[in-house]
């Protein structure tokens, strides 16, 4: 299903060792496993290779236009449903957010701003009455 997609460029010299497919196979196994490149199986190739294949096809645009490429002809079969969820339960403020206005004050600036105490002892009852 991908080899329409990629290039047909053949390169003059020793035939390769690793077919393209081994390589491809290697990539998907990484990305799917999330390991480090090393510790690709010796099946898929040398990691090197792999990994110079992915990085290859990563700069030069091609893992973008497969994946193009493929969502185009599952949209056009109906297979993808297009829905939009937003979780804003993982949105949240910065910690400074949260007493920006308070503490960005100086001290002496927000005394002043505060209205003044009333003190409620017996003698400035007595002496308001």
């Amino acid at each position: 299903m991908l080899e329409p997609l990629l290039s047909k460029g053949k390169k003059p010299g020793r035939p390769p060792i690793w077919t393209r497919r081994q390589l491809i196979d290697g990539i998907r196994w990484r990305t799917r496993t999330g390991t480090p490149w090393r510790d690709i199986p010796e099946r898929y190739g040398p990691w090197g290779r792999v990994y110079d294949l992915f990085r290859r096809w990563q700069r030069d645009g091609t893992w973008q236009r497969i994946f193009t490429e493929l969502q185009a002809r599952a949209d056009a079969k109906g297979l993808i449903t297009w829905h939009l969820n937003v979780d804003s339960t993982v949105c949240r403020a910065h910690q400074h957010a949260a007493d920006a206005r308070k503490r960005g004050t100086c001290k002496r600036n927000h005394r002043a701003a505060s209205p003044p105490s009333r003190t409620t002892t017996a003698s400035d009852a007595r002496a308001v009455a």
